[in-house]
């Protein structure tokens, strides 16, 4: 009697309607929020590194534009700058060196033109005192003094003006300059780095949309990756299903050809409801309105855009 109990039972469980009953689940799909990479301005493609399906990482070139110009630019900038400096310093330190020697050979045959003129002089002044020369010769020696020491003192004037730096004004004058001229190098340096474009992060290159050589447009993709830690499953929840959710829940997922043990975390309800989507995304239609649900799944690399999927709760 009682192997024939069991064995009822055992038939009961498996018959369609009895027995334990099924976790619910809800369908969905997986959708990757792509990153799109774009130049900031239009020009030839020089350089498209990268293929479809390729893994990149971050910081890894996927395209170069044409540089020509704007190394033009950059190279221009930097003479500037460059020029800017030099000028700055030049102040800074006074005269160049060998305008100073000059000066200083002048000083000296000034210096030995003023002795000679005062020995002159004198010898002129002793024989006036002795009636020997008329007063004319002595007046004609005291201005030959008086032109050296003249002369003497215009070039020590000079040479202390050469040995000092500029002026304060000229000085600021210098350095708003090569302020200027240093920020318009780094703006040319900028526009020629910005004709690299390098992968915002980790992923896989999903599409191309130009090839080398042609003439891209700015702002517009030339690349898509996929997989940049963005992976997520949809899926639509009643009004009455989404009681039971909450924003960072974690969710079973389960998709043909799949590893077991996916999962997701929940990241967003949609406020506003929406009819009932297709019936491949919906297990019944017993609800007209449903909340579109996204979660991030916790395992990037494991579902691939478009891909139907299943999502339980954990229990």
């Amino acid at each position: 009697m009682g192997t024939v109990l069991a064995w009822l039972t055992g038939l009961v469980a498996i018959l369609p309607g009895f027995g334990p009953a099924a976790p619910p689940a809800w369908n969905g799909y997986a959708e990757d929020d792509y990153l799109y990479a774009a130049a900031a301005t239009a020009g030839p493609i020089a350089a498209l590194p990268v293929t479809d399906g390729q893994l990149v990482r971050k910081g890894e070139v996927l395209f170069v534009l044409d540089t020509s110009q704007q190394q033009a630019q950059y190279d221009a900038a930097r003479a500037r700058a460059d020029a800017a400096e030099a000028t700055l310093a030049n102040l800074q330190t006074g005269s160049r060196q060998e305008e100073i020697d000059v000066t200083k050979a002048q000083l000296m045959k000034a210096e030995a033109d003023l002795s000679l003129a005062q020995q002159n002089l004198a010898r002129t002044q002793d024989l006036f005192d002795r009636g020997l020369t008329p007063v004319a010769t002595l007046d004609q020696s005291k201005a030959t003094v008086k032109a050296a020491q003249a002369a003497v003192d215009q070039l020590t004037a000079q040479l202390k003006v050469q040995e000092l730096p500029a002026r304060d004004a000229q000085q600021i004058a210098a350095e708003a300059n090569v302020a200027a001229a240093n920020a318009d190098a780094a703006s040319a340096k900028v526009a020629l780095d910005m004709r690299t474009v390098t992968a915002p992060a980790d992923g896989r290159i999903e599409q191309l949309y130009y090839k080398a050589g042609e003439v891209a447009a700015a702002g517009a993709p030339v690349v898509s990756l996929s997989g940049a830690g963005s992976m997520k499953v949809l899926f639509y929840l009643s009004e009455a299903d989404r009681q039971h959710f909450a924003l960072g829940q974690q969710v079973r997922v389960s998709c043909d050809g799949c590893a077991a043990g996916l999962t997701a975390t929940i990241s967003r309800f949609a406020s506003d409801p929406q009819f009932t989507p297709p019936i491949i995304y919906s297990r019944d239609e017993r609800s007209r309105l449903s909340f579109l649900t996204e979660a991030r799944l916790d395992q990037q690399n494991a579902v691939r855009p478009g891909q139907p999927v299943s999502i339980e709760p954990l229990q």
